[in-house]
């Protein structure tokens, strides 16, 4: 087996589960939307790391990684939180969807573009797509706190696009 393409394929899992939870969230699954968005997450902590294992790191795979970290942490919750609670708020609804993916795209490109020194700058796009995710499913199983969540995706578009500094771990 060719090592090299290791990363990809853990890149591409991390895409399938985010139109997994797209698809489930179009057929009224919120909860297994949800849990497709965790298992993304779980799945993209791995592709950077096996890619520096099997020196196999390079700008094809960054760029691709980044792609599929939008549609599973941007647009995956985006579509979720519209169908749990963001289409009750009408226009503000439809601004705080888009927006969330919109933060998201500009965090992405912004660490593609810079030097990465251990250090980001601004809330991760997966971290941010997880706490969502998170919250979905607390919204769904525990309290419904439509306002709360909307404040919460509100705050975290903008710690996306902020330079508030975070140390890799």
């Amino acid at each position: 087996m060719n090592y090299k393409l290791l990363p990809s394929i853990f890149t591409f899992l991390n895409l399938s589960f985010g139109m997994l939870s797209i698809l489930f969230t179009l057929t009224n699954n919120t909860k297994l939307a949800a849990l497709m968005i965790i298992i993304s997450a779980f799945v993209d902590r791995y592709d950077g790391k096996i890619a520096r294992k099997f020196d196999a790191v390079t700008l094809f795979g960054k760029e691709l990684d980044s792609l599929s970290d939008l549609i599973s942490f941007g647009a995956a919750p985006a579509i979720l939180c519209w169908s749990l609670f963001l289409s009750n708020f009408g226009i503000i609804g439809y601004i705080i969807t888009i927006l969330f993916p919109i933060a998201g795209a500009y965090r992405l490109a912004r660490f593609n573009v810079t030097q990465f020194n251990n250090v980001y700058m601004g809330v991760p796009i997966t971290v941010a797509g997880g706490i969502i995710a998170l919250d979905c499913l607390l919204n769904i199983f525990i309290l419904e706190h439509n306002l709360i969540s909307t404040i919460l995706m509100l705050i975290l578009s903008f710690l996306m696009v902020s330079k508030v500094k975070i140390q890799k771990r």
